[in-house]
């Protein structure tokens, strides 16, 4: 069962910082889409590389396609390292542990109840047009 938002006693400033916690956990899964999106898009990319390479090959242009498939694909996007594995430790290493401390937080808080000032916020227009009727 949800928990009543009017019956949780939080202080104003308790609230604010819920509220602040759980939009930069949003902004947080935003950046993670944002990845996942750059992960693809450079996936795409390599894929019409690929394509290129035998494209030079069939042109004649063997030293370009050498160079392609030797230096360019199987580079790491950064450092060394595949797009996937910056997914990857992005996900277990930062995404995990901000979501089970903002969990903590929200839980301690709020009673594990999500978008307390929302919802705040919903009740109060909610009366305000009710008194206006």
């Amino acid at each position: 069962m949800t928990p009543d938002p009017d019956d949780l006693e939080l202080t104003d400033a308790e609230e604010e910082a819920l509220h602040e916690l759980q939009l930069g956990i949003e902004y947080v899964h935003r950046a993670y889409g944002t990845l996942l999106q750059f992960h693809h898009e450079l996936g795409h990319a390599m894929d019409r590389m690929g394509t290129a390479e035998a494209r030079l090959r069939e042109a004649g242009h063997e030293e370009w396609a050498d160079q392609l498939r030797d230096e360019h694909l199987p580079a790491g996007a950064i450092s060394d390292r595949w797009t996937f594995e910056l997914v990857e430790e992005f996900s277990e290493d930062f995404l995990e542990d901000v979501d089970a401390f903002e969990g903590e937080v929200r839980e301690e808080l709020a009673d594990g109840l999500d978008h307390v000032t929302e919802r705040q916020q919903k009740r109060r227009l909610r009366v305000r047009a009710q008194r206006d009727d």
